[in-house]
């Protein structure tokens, strides 16, 4: 069987889709990776054969000359996808989300080749919602996103959101000797997601570093490129231990080492604290449709963790949350233990299923 992968250039879209790869491999598929040729930063380690880029467009329906150009982009990124479609010969087309996967399944559509979507997120974005319309089959991650699809129930299937398979908890001395940390100390981990968060950088690396309790801290802090020495030097000026990175393909030991994780509630993070089981600030980007505030109130509404608006972020309210948790640890616990209430599917097993369920 021989399979095309397409996703958006964010990791939210290209780490489930490369999960899945894996499990296609390793059940005999021949599989492609499409991916706009953008770079934000995600680190996308698939052998160079099996790779093929597109040109990304983008659209700025603010400006005529933004809608032109994002126009023209997108045309060039669907005659990349014909080329593509055509030498390859598909039987499978998968999409994960984003514009720049339509033409590549509507070319697949075209040739009669099945077709499945599969959407990360609670609220589904525009591309899978126009392209849930004639795909063969919809792969969600959360119960109610069916709501927002124009779609049969039947073509619609619950399989959650495919992880690596190398993000399993692993022993917590190992993970602490990972980042050269000690035992004993409170850990947290700060993570704006694959592109970083400017605003969630500042608040946190601020209120961490006027902290009152920083010799009882360790910090692994995941900056993105544009912050990494800004956030560097504001911990290291204030002597609390910590790791800061770029990007951080090793995550399996952040969340391994965490007691508390502040991030962004991107639908790949949900699935990686489900996984571990982590007690979490959520701060959900406001924009994109506010797909992550969606995306938070699923595992806010079980108690597993706090939500904070983008619109309170600064270092004083992340300040204040975190005193009030270092003040009261038994709640971290309660946190972990709702956890139990969610069902965590084998998403990646499931998804490998309904995609070779087409071919029979």
């Amino acid at each position: 069987m021989k399979v095309i992968l397409v996703t958006g250039s964010s990791g939210g879209h290209i780490f489930p889709a490369m999960a899945l790869m894996q499990r296609l491999k390793d059940s005999g598929a021949d599989v492609l990776m499409v991916l706009p040729k953008k770079d934000n930063g995600v680190k996308v380690e698939i052998a160079p054969g099996e790779i093929r880029y597109i040109r990304a467009a983008e659209m700025d329906l603010r400006s005529v000359s933004g809608s032109i150009k994002g126009v023209y982009y997108f045309l060039l990124g669907a005659w990349d996808s014909f080329r593509i479609a055509a030498g390859f010969k598909p039987d499978t087309v998968i999409g994960f989300g984003s514009l720049n996967t339509i033409a590549l399944l509507f070319w697949a559509w075209l040739f009669r080749a099945h077709t499945l979507i599969h959407e990360q997120n609670v609220v589904p974005g525009r591309a899978n919602r126009l392209l849930a319309r004639f795909v063969d089959k919809i792969a969600v991650s959360f119960t109610g996103t069916g709501e927002y699809l124009k779609a049969s129930p039947r073509k619609i299937a619950l399989t959650g959101n495919p992880l690596r398979k190398e993000m399993v908890r692993i022993g917590r001395q190992e993970a602490l000797d990972f980042f050269g940390f000690k035992e004993g100390k409170f850990n947290i981990l700060v993570t704006g997601g694959s592109q970083g968060s400017h605003k969630l950088n500042i608040a946190c690396s601020g209120a961490l570093s006027a902290c009152g309790r920083k010799e009882g801290l360790q910090v692994v802090h995941i900056s993105g490129q544009a912050d990494f020495k800004q956030v560097s030097q504001v911990y290291s000026s204030c002597g609390i231990a910590h790791k800061v990175f770029e990007f951080l393909t090793g995550m399996q030991y952040a969340y391994s080492a965490a007691d508390l994780v502040i991030c962004r509630a991107g639908a790949t993070t949900i699935a990686e604290l489900e996984r571990f089981s982590l007690p979490a600030l959520l701060v959900p980007y406001p924009f994109a449709y506010a797909h992550q505030s969606a995306n938070a109130r699923v595992l806010a509404d079980c108690g597993c963790v706090l939500v904070i608006g983008d619109e309170e972020l600064c270092l004083e309210k992340i300040g204040e949350v975190l005193t009030g948790i270092l003040n009261d640890r038994g709640r971290l616990n309660v946190m972990r233990q709702a956890y139990s209430r969610i069902r965590v599917p084998d998403a990646c097993g499931l998804l490998t299923k309904e995609v070779l369920g087409l071919n029979r």
